[in-house]
């Protein structure tokens, strides 16, 4: 029985060593293609969004006894129109996602910022500073340079983010790897 427990780890173990390792390659491919992974990224929203909104029109149609049915349906209406906008007019969608990230990380920074002045009695609350500040300059640094930044931006982004996450998988996959060895090591000395 153990024999086949371990089999099965060593599958997933396996499996999730070439996931991350196909995870890594998507993440450079998207950093080495920024321009087509923004595009990619951002009608990947749209359709998210077009999702979205006829969930919510079901949910919508299916609660209507309930009140707030015209909220419902307009919220959905919302979602859909601005999901097909995105889906007609990708460039201009470029330009708004990059432009409400940068608000965004602006409006992260400041918060933490704040929140670390708040902590600084305690210990460490200097981790939450430079968070803050990090945040702040990656904000100001998207939107001074918005909107020239706009067609490789997201992309990039992505890349970077599927990357770790890749690297991350491997790692975890290698060390789950040693650990499935080490015990099986344990389990049967030869």
């Amino acid at each position: 029985m153990t024999a086949d427990v371990s089999k099965d780890i060593k599958k997933d173990i396996n499996g999730s060593l070439i996931s991350g390792i196909l995870l890594s390659i998507l993440g450079v491919i998207a950093i080495a293609a920024p321009s087509l992974s923004t595009l990619f990224a951002e009608t990947w929203i749209a359709v998210i969004l077009i999702f979205a909104g006829f969930t919510k029109l079901v949910y919508a149609t299916q609660t209507r006894h309930e009140g707030g049915f015209i909220w419902k349906l307009l919220l959905s209406g919302l979602y859909i129109a601005t999901g097909i906008m995105l889906f007609v007019y990708p460039y201009t969608g470029i330009l708004t996602l990059t432009l409400l990230l940068g608000s965004f990380l602006l409006a992260e920074g400041t918060f933490e910022l704040i929140l670390a002045f708040k902590l600084r009695p305690q210990g460490n609350w200097t981790w939450i500073l430079g968070d803050g500040i990090i945040t702040l300059v990656l904000g100001a640094m998207i939107w001074f340079q918005w909107p020239f930044n706009s067609p490789w931006l997201l992309g990039t982004l992505v890349g970077v983010s599927v990357i770790f996450t890749g690297i991350s998988r491997v790692m975890l996959s290698l060390n789950g790897r040693s650990i499935s060895s080490s015990t099986n090591e344990a389990a049967n000395p030869t």
